[in-house]
């Protein structure tokens, strides 16, 4: 399974940004997806996630400012990032695994990643 994200760039602290992650194959669909980041000088740490039903989960630090979902049609997740801060800027890692408390700890499959910078 291959999952392609996009959508990161430079944003003005306050800002938003979306990110969109595509899979390779439609059956991912019926797994949980969801983000992981690596901010500078840090491990990886779980974000969001979304269910195949759309039951959603996220880390504390962004509750109430990211949403997460998901067009299965399209094989696509979303990450709509608000109120962005300098502490955000992370590479941001779309993955995917069988269930919500699989992909919290140990995703199947990781994208390639793509870089948000937020300048404050």
């Amino acid at each position: 399974v291959q999952l392609q994200a996009s959508g990161g760039g430079l944003v003005h602290s306050g800002g938003s940004l979306t990110l969109s992650c595509t899979a390779s194959e439609r059956r991912v669909m019926m797994y949980s997806l969801g983000w992981f980041r690596q901010r500078p000088g840090n491990e990886r740490e779980f974000v969001a996630t979304i269910n195949w039903s759309g039951g959603t989960y996220f880390a504390d630090f962004v509750k109430g400012r990211f949403t997460i979902s998901r067009d299965n049609a399209k094989a696509t997740v979303y990450l709509q990032m608000n109120s962005l801060k300098p502490e955000d800027t992370a590479v941001y890692y779309c993955v995917s695994a069988p269930s919500t408390a699989v992909i919290r700890n140990t995703p199947y499959h990781w994208g390639q990643g793509t870089l948000v910078t937020v300048s404050s």
